[in-house]
């Protein structure tokens, strides 16, 4: 990475800041562009271990990136920002910070994972972030796991970016086990345009799916978060599992919204402006909680039973519960 002055981000008066807000506030500019900045961030690890009270399917976790670019009105990961003490939530898309070092310091950390213990990549934040194309962190993370055998890795992403690193995940899986989902909220391009501004297309998630596939990776699709009254008609979820089966996915499962207090600061007014008639709905959908009903996803998760029969494509890839409804705390251990 090119040398580059530092710019601090945090003001230097006020309380004394420490751990991960302290390296942030160190954070050196790599690019500006539509409002958005990326950061250099020192940091001491790259693994963490996934602490939950419930039985999780991984247990450890990777994100190459801090913040996401993406700029998804819905997503719950906004908050990881506050830990480097950002309390706007738009922040998390506009001050987005790549970890330095990231091949070397897993090359270091790799000793701690025991055999059978799974580790999820892209749990809180995209690893395909636009600037990937450039500073290739994630791809310097694919190529070190690749020199290893033994593994379970999972990856996450919204970006058709993943197929570019097709020859690293065939290489990976001769001798680990991995899987990727690709996550697609809706078929409808102007919908996502509206839901996902800077996203990639969702026919360019499924061709990359279809790339992956072809390759004999395992692959599959995350429809999350299905959202009440804009992506839950049966006609759209069955679009999606449509589209993921003639892709050949592996897999393919659905998780309702979640909808954290800092995640609504920044969904509901979008709400608001472009579908002022449900407003009402969510908020007494959300009141008091961040879970929609039981009831509701029992009904999402029975349409995608019958649709997978429909399409004859399975539930289970093995990474089926990393975006599941979980407590808050379990969602704070996702992050790193």
């Amino acid at each position: 990475m090119p040398e580059m002055d530092s710019l601090p981000l945090l003001p230097q008066s006020g309380p004394r800041l420490v751990g991960i807000a302290r390296l942030a506030s160190h954070g050196e500019s790599v690019r500006q562009g539509h409002e958005v900045e990326y950061f250099t961030l020192p940091v001491r690890s790259l693994l963490n271990r996934c602490v939950s009270k419930r039985q999780m399917p991984f247990t450890w976790t990777i994100n190459p990136y801090r913040g996401c670019e993406f700029a998804c009105k819905y997503c719950y990961a906004r908050y990881t920002h506050e830990f480097m003490e950002m309390r706007n939530g738009i922040e998390f898309e506009q001050k987005i910070y790549a970890k330095q070092h990231a091949a070397d310091l897993l090359r270091q950390e790799l000793r701690r994972v025991k055999t059978g213990e799974q580790i999820a990549i892209g749990t809180a934040t995209d690893p395909y972030q636009p600037i990937e194309k450039k500073l290739e962190i994630t791809r310097a993370i694919l190529q070190e796991f690749a020199r290893h055998s033994g593994f379970e890795l999972g990856i996450v992403t919204k970006s058709a970016m993943v197929s570019r690193d097709v020859d690293l995940l065939r290489e990976i899986s001769q001798h680990n086990r991995i899987c990727v989902n690709l996550t697609v909220t809706t078929v409808d391009p102007d919908l996502a345009r509206i839901l996902e501004p800077r996203a990639p297309r969702p026919d360019l998630r499924l061709e990359a799916l279809r790339k992956l596939r072809h390759a004999g990776i395992r692959a599959g699709v995350i429809c999350a978060p299905v959202l009440p009254g804009i992506t839950d008609a049966p006609r759209q979820l069955e679009a999606v599992v449509c589209g993921a089966a003639e892709a050949k996915a592996s897999h393919i499962h659905a998780n309702p919204l979640f909808l954290k207090p800092c995640s609504a600061a920044v969904f509901l007014p979008f709400l608001k402006e472009n579908f002022p008639e449900l407003v009402a709905d969510y908020e007494k959908r959300f009141k008091d909680r961040a879970f929609l009903p039981a009831a509701y996803r029992k009904r999402i998760s029975e349409l995608f039973a019958q649709f997978r029969v429909k399409y004859r494509i399975q539930r289970d890839s093995g990474w089926e519960q990393e975006t599941r409804q979980q407590s808050g705390e379990e969602q704070l251990a996702l992050f790193g």
